[in-house]
């Protein structure tokens, strides 16, 4: 199947469910896609900040929710649960707006941050603005440097070269975050 009728039959809808699943990877992708004229940069960008508050509401929501049930008890129990929420303690505000950018805390957060006793319309009004930046970010990093990364793996004109660019770029993050483990393992 051709991008442009993947495009068309999935765009947004893709970029909304990728950034709530997955992230970083297909939000920068759709601002590729903007770039090229496949995807409006504004509904990348509305899709994608979407995606993401719905997924973390819906995490904050089972942590609410189910705070007393025994998987949540699970979840609880690993490290970087205990993580999260003590740094979700310390900084509340900061935390909610940062733990999109922390390997790791992604998906745990939201759902530590609902068995804290935040209220619930703070927690929504704070994820919808960290959502708004954290889209508007990544699908900017997609838009603006979508000129190298065509320039690195030609034109996109199908869906073959849509997959390889995604996993070129989840390796690339991949490697950065291994750089950047390491190098503060050494420094500790």
């Amino acid at each position: 199947m051709a991008i442009e009728t993947l495009i068309a039959r999935f765009g947004l809808a893709a970029v909304f469910f990728g950034a709530g699943i997955e992230g970083e990877t297909m939000v920068v992708t759709g601002g590729l896609l903007a770039h090229d004229g496949l995807l409006p940069l504004a509904g990348v960008a509305i899709a994608a900040a979407a995606g993401s508050f719905v997924a973390d509401q819906l995490f904050f929501a089972i942590g609410r929710r189910f705070r007393e049930h025994p998987r949540v008890k699970r979840i609880e129990a690993r490290p970087a649960f205990a993580r999260a929420l003590a740094l979700f303690e310390r900084h509340p505000t900061a935390f909610v707006f940062g733990f999109r950018f922390l390997y790791g805390l992604r998906t745990v957060s939201p759902m530590a941050i609902g068995t804290s006793a935040i209220r619930t319309r703070k927690f929504a009004a704070l994820n919808a603005a960290a959502a708004m930046l954290w889209a508007v970010l990544f699908t900017g990093i997609g838009y603006v440097f979508a000129d190298g990364i065509e320039r690195l793996f030609g034109k996109i004109k199908s869906v073959e070269h849509v997959v390889i660019g995604v996993l070129a770029v989840a390796v690339i993050v991949a490697l950065a975050i291994h750089f950047f483990r390491r190098r503060s393992l050494l420094a500790a």
